[in-house]
């Protein structure tokens, strides 16, 4: 097989002819879908080690834990190689043998692999307020808590800053209002409560530092395009916090990446496991986003795969836009089965030998109906297509080969310990303290203020004269005080103003 392109199974009649993805098609996008059990994982493991191969970096996003085996070689002791020996031999592979390729494991929540975070800034406002499904409102006041911070200088790197910078618009909203817009607590309220929502979905634990750097994902290792296997079995029971991450992995890439057009082969692949759970009960907003994304990354050198059961479960708009198809069987056991079996094979150019809608419905576990893009970019004629064998181990790893796996990945160190330096939450606790220390001090002052003017009121009073009340007995005089006050009085009565005024006139008229 060429090096340019991916070897998918064979086809045919006796599955003899190579049906292989063109590595330069690659970022068209593609679709794995098919009922439970029909072998879309095997697809996606196979799919997957052809990019790692080719030295394309990988990103999948495991449901059920079942691609952590791309680490280990298959084993040939196990039952089922006589069979996988056996296909190998039937679609044309003569030097089947089984290989390992280099995978890191991650975990949004830090158990099964290596913890992925970003911070409340990457994610910025408008994809915050998507996933959070927030009206314009409060949409407009997420995006004034975001500008404040952004003015003085306080970093939303986790959930703990968003919130404590929600509270600080709720109290400052009169001034705020004055410079940002009307800012109404009630409408912080209920964005508070969406917060919560997502926080108990775990995004706690994705939201902070040190954030995941897209280099240590889209790198190869030995000539092998990294496999980044996200281990994602928990996730799935978090639909929220699953998309936001996804979404935000996408965006990310979309910003960062420079424009290649269609370069030899992707820049990086994602898979999407279970991908309904990105779109069930979706708002428009966020399903556009994600349309656009799409639509848009290509350019990038980016390949996305969405692998779920239905082809009903990814919207219109991005179905589109997904040019490589594998098929795995359909079951038509309703009237809505039937329907979606229809419109799964309307989706394929016809090929006169065989009937879609049947052979959708006819294809074993291990089969599929498949049109990848040919030359100049067109869809190939449908073909009925036996899956090749994968060369690593089909199944999940056990812990011990987890454990082993995480002390000797690349990455081992670099984000397993959460680091929490000052942001808006405690730049916003320290000045909140000291206002608080500074209000008590004021207090105090105040309050001594008070107990000295009280003081000297009460000086005051205890040196004014204060009149004897009735009834209480005056201290004797003394025999001075006593000849004072006769004086006095005697001065006050006319008799002794006429002495006085003789006394005067013969002082005059002596002089």
């Amino acid at each position: 097989m060429a090096s340019d392109r991916i070897l998918v199974g064979g086809g045919g009649v006796a599955y003899a002819e190579p049906q292989a993805l063109l590595l330069r098609y690659a970022n068209r996008h593609g679709l794995i879908t098919g009922a439970t059990g029909t072998g879309k994982t095997v697809t996606l493991q196979i799919l997957v080690e052809g990019f790692s191969a080719a030295g394309v970096p990988v990103f999948v996003a495991d449901a059920k834990g079942d691609i952590s085996g791309l680490s280990r070689p298959g084993d040939p002791a196990h039952k089922a190689h006589p069979s996988l020996q056996a296909r190998a031999a039937q679609i044309g592979i003569g030097a089947y043998a089984y290989e390992v390729f280099p995978v890191v494991l991650w975990d949004l929540f830090g158990v099964d692999g290596h913890p992925v975070r970003a911070t409340v800034s990457e994610m910025g406002p408008l994809m915050l307020a998507r996933m959070l499904e927030l009206s314009d409102a409060q949409e407009g006041v997420l995006n004034v808590a975001f500008r404040v911070a952004d003015d003085q200088g306080l970093a939303l790197l986790d959930l703990k800053d968003l919130q404590a910078m929600l509270v600080w618009l709720a109290e400052n909203a009169r001034d705020v209002g004055r410079t940002y817009g009307n800012v109404a607590p009630a409408t912080v309220g209920a964005i508070q409560r969406q917060l919560l929502v997502l926080e108990n979905q775990g995004a706690a634990q994705f939201f902070g530092e040190p954030a995941l750097r897209l280099t240590d994902m889209m790198t190869a290792d030995e000539g092998r395009g990294r496999v980044n296997v996200l281990m994602a079995d928990k996730l799935m029971q978090a639909p929220r916090l699953y998309a936001m991450f996804l979404l935000w992995l996408l965006s990310e890439l979309f910003e960062e990446l420079p424009e290649v057009g269609d370069p030899d082969k992707p820049t990086f692949v994602f898979f999407f496991d279970e991908a309904h759970l990105l779109f069930d009960d979706a708002p428009k907003a966020l399903v556009d986003k994600v349309a656009q994304v799409v639509r848009l990354i290509r350019s990038k050198g980016v390949g996305v795969w969405f692998v779920t059961q239905n082809p009903d479960d990814v919207p219109g708009e991005v179905l589109a836009q997904l040019g490589n198809r594998v098929q795995h069987a359909l079951r038509a056991f309703t009237p809505r089965d039937a329907k979606a079996l229809r419109a799964a094979a309307s989706t394929f150019r016809p090929n006169p030998a065989f009937d879609t809608e049947t052979a959708i419905r006819e294809v074993g576990t291990g089969e599929a109906v498949v049109s990848l893009l040919e030359d100049k970019g067109v869809p190939a004629m449908v073909t009925r297509t036996m899956i090749r064998p994968p060369a690593s181990r089909m199944g999940p790893i056990t812990w011990q080969e987890r454990a082993e796996s995480l002390a000797g990945s690349p990455v081992a160190g670099v984000y397993d310990v959460t680091v929490d330096r000052p942001s808006a939450h405690e730049i916003l606790g320290d000045r909140a303290n000291a206002a608080a220390q500074a209000a008590a001090v004021a207090e105090e002052m105040l309050t001594q203020a008070k107990a000295e003017k009280r003081a000297e009121v009460e000086f005051a009073k205890a040196r004014r004269y204060e009149r004897p009340t009735p009834g209480a007995r005056r201290p004797e005089p003394s025999l001075t005080e006593a000849l004072t006050r006769t004086m006095v009085k005697q001065l006050g009565s006319r008799q002794g103003q006429a002495i006085v005024r003789g006394i005067l006139g013969g002082l005059f008229r002596g002089r």
